[in-house]
């Protein structure tokens, strides 16, 4: 239904990655699609519980509409469900009940930027962390907080671009960061070295360790997929051997679940022990495979009310395989001369055109913060909002379970 509040807004997502460089929680922002529309605060809340049930993952709401933050505020979100408050909304002592409300029936709050004026004494006790920009840190220059000073509260850093501005932000005590330089990540991973010569990245050890571990158990063959569709690496990878001429087969092999039913266990244990020398343990490149795998996720719910499975397979591996070109450092073209791909697939990756190509826009504007960039993308699709909205909460649910 039109009137439906997912059909009112506009959605955008980033993870919250701590030091561990594992995702501690989502960020979920919200944009109303009509400036001063009535919102129903209940009907957002029950949207996000449907897939993020209070025993799931964390979500941090960054709602970007007073009325429908301040409804929110008395509406009473499950326990998982983080809440930021803007700066000047919690020094206005007219929200100060309920944001104490909030606070004794346990929510999470978080501050959202740097206050102009003091908080109410009784309200700055409420919240969790703060949610400070680089550039208005005042700790970036510290060496440390003062002899006997003890922070108030905990902090996440937003706008941050590089590596070295991350680990700044955890050195000076930063519980997370919003956000992931992923350019940065991929610059200054270490790099291995595949067969015929390129350069590229490794798979990731934990995956490669697990999927050993699962095909050493023979373990369904759904189980295998659903833990190589983890690693956007090694499932390139995989479609590359398995399509070679020295794998000998007479046919070519375009997913996952054939190249495992292909390659079998023994084999598949095999070529996964000789990869294990090479699995990376680089921490700083997990929340980019995170990304991809996210953005194959979101790009296969698009079209699942299609029942098309297809083509869900197939945009699948578009948003999986979209930052290979970055990570392996060569073009669409040559990567994909070495694993079968349709046409649709090949036309959104190497040229950025095609019935695809679309989609692949739809995602990356989902994964930034610009109300704009998402309108047009979803104007091209000619998808309405809620069946973009239904589908992003549902590939974010999918990706918190998967961890």
């Amino acid at each position: 239904m039109s009137d439906s509040i997912l059909g009112q807004v506009a959605l955008s997502y980033s993870p919250m990655i701590d030091r561990n460089r594992a995702v501690s929680a989502t960020r979920l922002t919200v944009f109303p699609l009509a400036p001063g529309a009535s919102l129903d605060a209940a009907a957002l809340l029950a949207e996000v519980a449907a897939v993020w049930p209070a025993d799931g993952g964390s979500v941090s709401l960054n709602v970007l509409s007073e009325s429908l933050l301040s409804d929110l505020l008395r509406a009473g979100p499950s326990a998982n469900v983080m809440i930021e408050i803007p700066a000047f909304m919690a020094a206005d002592a007219a929200h100060s009940a309920a944001i104490r409300a909030l606070h004794a029936r346990g929510s999470t709050l978080l501050l959202k930027g740097r206050p102009l004026r003091e908080l109410p004494r009784e309200v700055l006790p409420c919240f969790r962390h703060s949610i400070i920009e680089l550039a208005d840190d005042r700790r970036v220059n510290e060496r440390g907080p003062a002899p006997g000073v003890v922070r108030a509260i905990g902090y996440v850093q937003s706008g941050v671009h590089s590596i070295s501005e991350m680990e700044g932000a955890f050195s000076r005590g930063a519980v997370a960061v919003l956000g992931w330089p992923m350019d940065d990540a991929i610059a200054l991973s270490e790099m291995g070295t595949l067969d015929g010569g390129r350069s590229g990245p490794s798979p990731d050890m934990h995956v490669l360790i697990e999927l050993l571990h699962r095909a050493d158990k023979a373990e369904p063959i759904e189980r295998l997929e659903a833990t190589l569709r983890r690693d956007p690496t090694l499932a390139f990878l995989l479609m590359r051997y398995i399509n070679s001429p020295a794998f000998g087969l007479s046919v070519e092999i375009s997913s996952f679940r054939h190249a495992i039913m292909m390659i079998g266990y023994s084999r598949l244990k095999r070529w996964l022990a000789l990869l294990q020398p090479s699995g990376s343990k680089d921490a700083n490149l997990r929340p980019v495979m995170f990304a991809a795998v996210r953005r194959g996720m979101l790009m296969e719910e698009l079209v699942r009310h299609l029942a098309d499975d297809q083509m869900s397979n197939e945009l699948f591996i578009c948003g999986m395989f979209s930052l290979l070109d970055r990570t392996f450092n060569h073009s669409f073209a040559d990567l994909l001369q070495d694993i079968p791909v349709s046409e649709r697939v090949y036309l959104a990756l190497a040229e950025d055109s095609g019935p695809y190509e679309p989609y692949c826009s739809l995602a990356r504007a989902v994964e930034g913060n610009a109300l704009d960039a998402i309108r047009e993308a979803c104007e091209r699709l000619i998808i309405g909002a809620q069946e973009i909205n239904k589908a992003v909460l549902r590939a974010l649910a999918h990706a918190s379970r998967m961890g």
